[in-house]
């Protein structure tokens, strides 16, 4: 068990019979009564997003989790092929448990991805991924006196805002954080 005041980003949890996913929290102190802690959390085996409330000093039970290597293979409709870099098992993930994380795989990419028991539930991408630039915008320089960005999509259909000389067929780094721009490569 662990204390709500320990939930932070990316901490998972069960409560309800389910595996929750912290993707935001809000630590919240009225006046003279108790805090309460607010969070948005993801549903790993349904991929819905919901908010819990839970006052200060309440418990949540901890999730023993794993996490096992593996290489991003392809999509089929909405299910995600791995496999498992020692004993070639092929774990499936649903596109919608996954989220916005999926714009960052390509063939070849390799993961973690974190079990509960014998079920695959996320996946922990790399800080940064290598992407190919499909197409880009125009940019005009007398729009702005400053950086001039534009928006160019990558081979996965992520669309980035990218600064001014990223062509099409260029390959630039994205951080997978928060889907920005890093460098060209």
């Amino acid at each position: 068990m662990i204390d709500v005041n320990q939930l932070r980003k990316g901490v998972i949890y069960e409560w309800d019979n389910a595996l929750w996913k912290v993707i935001d929290f809000w630590h919240i102190k009225m006046g003279r009564g108790k805090a309460v802690i607010r969070t948005k959390a993801r549903n790993l085996r349904t991929g819905s997003t919901v908010e819990h409330t839970f006052d200060s000093g309440d418990r949540v039970q901890n999730a023993t989790l794993e996490t096992v290597q593996v290489q991003y293979l392809y999509t089929e409709g909405d299910l995600c092929y791995f496999m498992n870099l020692e004993t070639y098992d092929q774990p499936v993930i649903n596109k919608s448990v996954l989220g916005e994380q999926w714009w960052y795989l390509k063939d070849g990419t390799t993961v973690k991805i974190v079990q509960y028991g014998e079920e695959p539930l996320d996946i922990e991408l790399p800080v940064t991924v290598d992407l190919l630039v499909t197409e880009a915008g125009v940019a005009v320089r007398g729009d702005t006196s400053g950086n001039v960005q534009k928006l160019a999509r990558t081979e996965t259909g992520l669309e980035v805002s990218v600064p001014a000389f990223v062509n099409t067929g260029d390959t630039i780094r994205v951080d997978t954080r928060d889907g920005s721009y890093v460098t060209r490569v």
